[in-house]
């Protein structure tokens, strides 16, 4: 009776020691991910040109300007050639079809981003970097390796 008390106490012991473990690892799980507000940066590395909002439904991820930081920003999309054409950056999803990649769990990809000032689509990749806090992006055609790269910065 006294080993049957001794291993139930053991296993008590284990299970939440497990348990502590995953609650506290899923807040620090949770800051990789590109769902939040972020900054976009221009390849200057310098300057905040928008707030972009990052939301995920159904495992998929999509992108809206939620406010232009840059004066000399375009206001409407005229260069654009789809259902976007001459609509307000502002309030306008310029990321879809996002995923989590199944073989490289720190990555997004297999969507698109729409650059508003000149119009054009480009594939698109994301990984969290620095705990959360950076949004390493990329756009690019055909291979990833012809595109170009922006971090991004968590605003929240």
């Amino acid at each position: 009776m006294k080993e049957n008390l001794m291993e139930i106490e053991k296993t008590l012991k284990s299970a939440l020691a497990i348990a502590l473990l995953a609650w506290v690892a899923v807040p620090a799980f949770a800051q990789d991910t590109p769902v939040g507000l972020w900054k976009t940066i221009d390849d200057d590395g310098k300057t905040v040109k928008t707030l972009i909002r990052i939301s995920e439904s159904a495992g998929v991820i999509s992108g809206t300007i939620e406010k232009l930081l840059d004066p000399k920003a375009a206001t409407v999309c005229a260069k654009c050639t789809d259902e976007r054409k001459d609509k307000a950056v502002v309030g306008m999803m310029i990321i879809r079809g996002i995923k989590r990649n199944a073989e490289d769990v720190t990555l997004w990809d297999g969507g698109e981003v729409l650059d508003p000032e000149n119009g054009a689509t480009y594939r698109l990749r994301l990984r969290p970097a620095d705990g959360g806090k950076k949004l390493e992006v990329r756009g690019y055609i055909g291979v990833p390796m012809l595109g170009r790269s922006q971090t991004w910065v968590r605003a929240e």
